[in-house]
C-alpha cells in the first residue's frame, strides 16, 4: 500500500444511481476536467473546480429520474457528448449544456443500463436488450434473467460491435447481432462491466467485471469464446461492487483498477511485476459508492480518484498533498488562498444557522395553525437483502439519505440475529406471541447520530417460510416511517450454481399434472431464490442449486405438465414435495407425485453434516472450560502448570469467545437438521418415527458418527 492519497469533498447533488458521474476529457495534457453528474431528481450538473470551489458550467431543469450515464461522440473525437436515461428516455447533451437528442426508445419498462459507441446506442431495461443506430432500431435480444450492465467491444480483431450483457444468473453474455454468441460463467452475479483500457487509452478484448458479492475479475473476449485472466476473491468480505474505471493513478505507466463498494470502501488495485493485481490503496467513505473515475479535477498536474455517493456527494482522493507539517513552536502559515477559503466557510455556516433558525420558527407557527396541512416528507431507501455463500446467512443492507434514527424487524418465521461487526447500532428484543399471530421477531434498532447505513445478518431455517418487515423512520419532522418486505423462501439457503456433482447418492422427487410452464415455474420461483421471475423462454429449463449451509445439491428440471427434481439431502426433497402439492391445492390442481429414494443419501448427508458438528461441539466444549481455566489462572498466579491444549484455550479465549457470540444456536441449527432428516427418512417409508427422536438426541449428545449412522440405520 504505497499510495497516498488525500480526501476532497467538492459538492453534493440528489441522489444518486450506479454509473451516473463521468468526467469529460481534458482540453490539455495536464489541464483540469469538467465533472458530469446527474442525480435521482433528474437533474444533470456539469462543474468544474476553480482554486477548490466547485463552478458550474450548467445545470438542467428537474425531471424524471436519472438511471445512467455514457459520454459518447463521433469516433476518432474526443467522447465528450453526454447521454443520460431516464424512464424509457435518452436524452443527450453538449459539454455546454444545449440539448441536440430526445430518443423515445418505447419500451414497457424503465431502462437500467446503456451504452454509446459513435451512432450506435445500446440500452438495456429487465430483460430486454435493444441495439439503435442513428435512432433505428437494429437488434433485440431477450435474456434467462435480469440484465444489471451492458458493455460493448469495437476493435480491429473483432470485425463487429460486441456487446456483453451482465445477467444476475452468473453470466456474462456475449450477443453477435440479436442471438447469444457464447455465455462466460462468473462466479458471482455480475453488477458492472468495464472495459480495460491501457495507459495510450487503445481498447482490448478485454473487460473487467464487478459482482455484487464482492469479487472482481478480467476475462478476454474473443469471436468464439473467453479466457479468464485473472479473478480477485472477497476474502475479507467487503462490500458489493458497483462500479470500476481504470486509470493509471500510481504514475508506473499501467492502467490501474479503480473500485467502488456499496459498503463505501474505494479501492485501488495496481500491477506487480508479474502482472497481478495487488491492492495499493483503500479508504473508506460512510455510504455506497455509486460512481467512480480517476482523471485530473482539482488542481493541474494532479491525478485524482473521483468518487460519487448514494446520497450525491462529489468526493475527490486526490494525489495533490494537503497538509503543512510544523514542527514544535513553528507557526504554520496559511496562504492567502486558504484563509480566504475559511472565512467564506464561516460565512455559509453562519447563513445556514440564521436559515435553519428561520425555518424551525417557521415550523412552529404552520404546525399550530388550524389551516395548515400536514405533509409526509418523501425519502429514498437504497435497500439490498442477499445470501451469503460463505456463513450461509442473509444480509440485509438498508441506506437512506438523511440520518436513520430507528430500525424496526418484525418476522413471521423464526430467524435469528447474527452479529455485524460494523453495526454499531444498540439493538432490543421484545417479548412476542408466535402461537396465535405467527410473530416470530421483534427487534428494535436505535441507530447513533448521523448512521445513515446500516447492515443485519439473519438466518433463516429452510422449510419455515414467510415474510421479513423492516420499519424504516429516519430522523426527520414530521416522524414518518417506510416498510420493506422480504420473502423467505421455503429452501432459502439454496443458491443458484453452474453445476453440480452427479456422482452424488439422489434421491429422486416426479411431479406429473394438468399444469402449464408458467405455473410450475411460478412455483418454483416460490420456493427457492435467485430464479427469474419470468417464465424462461423454451419448452422446458432445468436449473442448479447448492445449499450453502451443508454443500448439499439440488437440480430442477420442468416443462408443461410434468416437474423433476433430483437432490442428495432428503429434507430438501421433503420441503419441495409438502410446498408444492401446497401450491398446486390452491390452484385445485391435482398432482401426481412419486418418490424414488436412495437410502445412500442418508449416510452421505450425515458425513458431510459430520466436520460441521464436530467443529461446533469442540467449540462449544473450549468456551465451556474458558470460566473455570481463568479461575485456575488466578488462583495459582499463572498457568504454566496446565497441559498445553489447555494453555492455549486460555491464550486463544477472546477469539473463541467472539466466534461462538457470532454463531448464536448454530448447534441447534444442526441438530435440526439431523433432526428432519431421520424424520424424512422414515416418512418416505410411511413410519412416524417421533417417538424416538429423544433417543437421537441423547446420541448427539455424546457425538460419535459411528453410533449416529448405526441409528438411523437401525431405528
Amino acid at each position: 500500500m504505497d499510495l497516498r492519497l488525500n480526501r476532497v469533498d467538492y459538492i453534493q447533488v440528489g441522489v444518486t444511481s450506479q454509473k451516473t458521474m463521468r468526467l469529460l476529457p481534458p482540453l490539455g495534457k495536464k489541464a483540469t476536467q469538467k465533472v458530469a453528474i446527474a442525480d435521482h431528481d433528474g437533474i444533470l450538473t456539469c462543474f468544474g473546480i476553480k482554486k477548490g470551489e466547485a463552478v458550474p458550467v450548467f445545470k438542467t431543469l428537474p425531471g424524471q429520474k436519472i438511471a445512467r450515464m455514457d459520454l459518447g461522440g463521433a469516433a476518432g473525437t474526443p467522447q465528450e457528448k453526454i447521454f443520460v436515461c431516464s424512464g424509457s428516455q435518452v436524452r443527450g447533451f453538449t459539454k455546454k449544456g444545449k440539448q441536440f437528442l430526445t430518443f423515445e426508445a418505447n419500451l414497457t419498462e424503465s431502462i437500467n443500463a446503456m451504452h454509446v459507441s459513435g451512432s450506435d446506442l445500446f440500452v438495456c431495461a429487465s430483460y430486454i436488450y435493444n441495439h439503435y443506430c442513428d435512432c433505428k432500431d437494429q437488434d433485440y435480444y431477450l435474456s434467462g434473467d435480469k440484465i444489471n450492465d451492458i458493455t460493448c467491444l469495437s476493435t480491429e480483431n473483432l470485425t463487429h460491435l460486441v456487446p456483453v450483457l451482465a445477467c444476475q444468473d452468473r453470466v456474462l453474455r456475449v450477443l453477435q447481432r440479436s442471438e447469444l454468441a457464447y455465455d462466460i460463467e462468473v462466479p458471482g452475479p455480475p453488477s458492472v462491466l468495464e472495459l480495460y483500457k491501457d495507459k495510450d487509452f487503445s481498447l482490448g478484448e478485454e473487460i473487467l467485471y464487478g459482482t455484487t458479492d464482492g469479487k472482481i475479475g478480467l476475462v478476454e473476449i474473443g469471436e468464439h469464446s473467453a479466457a479468464t485472466k485473472w479473478e480477485i476473491d472477497n476474502d475479507k468480505k467487503k462490500g458489493g461492487i458497483l462500479c470500476i474505471d481504470t486509470y493509471d493513478i500510481i504514475g508506473d505507466g499501467v492502467s490501474d483498477i479503480l473500485v467502488g463498494r456499496d459498503d463505501g470502501t474505494v479501492e485501488v488495485y495496481g500491477f506487480d511485476s508479474s502482472n497481478e493485481p495487488t491492492l495499493r490503496f483503500e479508504h473508506v467513505l460512510s455510504e455506497s459508492v455509486t460512481s467512480i473515475q480517476g482523471g485530473c479535477v482539482g488542481k493541474e498536474s494532479y491525478d485524482e480518484v473521483l468518487t460519487a455517493t448514494y446520497t450525491g456527494w462529489v468526493t475527490g482522493l486526490t494525489t495533490e498533498p494537503q497538509k503543512a507539517e510544523a514542527g514544535p513552536g513553528d507557526e504554520v502559515r496559511m496562504s492567502k488562498e486558504t484563509q480566504s477559503k475559511v472565512e467564506a466557510l464561516r460565512a455559509e455556516l453562519e447563513q445556514l444557522q440564521v436559515k435553519v433558525l428561520q425555518g424551525r420558527e417557521q415550523y412552529q407557527q404552520t404546525s399550530q395553525s388550524s389551516t395548515a396541512v400536514s405533509a409526509v416528507p418523501v425519502f429514498s431507501i437504497n435497500d439490498k437483502f442477499t445470501l451469503c455463500q460463505d456463513d450461509a446467512s442473509y444480509s440485509l443492507t438498508l441506506e437512506v439519505q438523511t440520518a436513520i434514527d430507528n430500525l424496526l424487524l418484525q418476522s413471521d418465521v423464526p430467524i435469528d440475529l447474527l452479529d455485524v461487526d460494523k453495526n454499531s447500532a444498540v439493538v432490543s428484543f421484545s417479548e412476542c406471541d408466535s402461537e396465535p399471530n405467527g410473530n416470530f421477531l421483534l427487534a428494535t434498532y436505535r441507530c447513533q447520530a448521523n448512521t445513515t447505513r446500516i447492515e443485519l445478518k439473519v438466518r433463516s431455517i429452510e422449510g419455515q417460510y414467510g415474510t421479513l418487515q423492516a420499519y424504516i423512520t429516519p430522523r426527520l419532522q414530521p416522524k414518518t416511517c417506510q416498510v420493506r418486505q422480504y420473502q423467505i423462501k421455503p429452501l432459502s439457503l439454496h443458491q443458484r450454481t453452474h453445476s453440480i456433482d452427479q456422482e452424488r447418492p439422489m434421491n429422486r422427487l416426479s411431479l406429473v399434472g394438468q399444469f402449464s410452464f408458467a405455473e410450475i415455474h411460478s412455483w418454483v420461483v416460490f420456493c427457492l431464490p435467485e430464479v427469474p421471475e419470468k417464465t424462461p423462454a423454451g419448452d422446458s429449463i432445468t436449473f442448479y442449486f447448492h445449499n450453502t449451509f451443508l454443500g448439499t445439491q439440488l437440480e430442477a428440471t420442468y416443462c408443461k405438465g410434468e416437474g423433476h427434481f433430483k437432490s442428495d439431502n432428503i429434507s430438501t426433497i421433503s420441503i419441495l414435495s409438502d410446498v408444492l402439492s401446497k401450491e398446486a391445492t390452491k390452484k385445485k390442481i391435482n398432482l401426481n407425485i412419486s418418490y424414488e429414494i436412495n437410502d445412500d443419501s442418508v449416510s452421505h448427508t450425515l458425513n458431510m453434516i459430520h466436520p460441521k458438528l464436530e467443529y461446533q461441539l469442540l467449540l462449544a466444549r473450549k468456551v465451556q472450560l474458558i470460566d473455570a481455566l481463568k479461575e485456575l489462572q488466578v488462583h495459582e498466579g499463572n498457568a504454566d502448570f496446565l497441559i498445553p491444549e489447555y494453555r492455549n484455550i486460555l491464550d486463544e479465549s477472546a477469539n473463541l469467545l467472539e466466534e461462538y457470540k457470532k454463531q448464536p444456536a448454530h448447534l441447534e441449527r444442526l441438530y435440526g437438521m439431523i433432526t428432519d432428516l431421520f424424520i424424512d427418512k422414515f416418512k418416505f417409508k410411511g413410519q412416524n418415527v417421533k417417538t424416538k427422536v429423544s433417543a437421537l438426541l441423547e446420541i448427539l449428545d455424546n457425538y460419535d458418527l459411528n453410533s449416529l449412522l448405526d441409528f438411523f440405520n437401525e431405528a
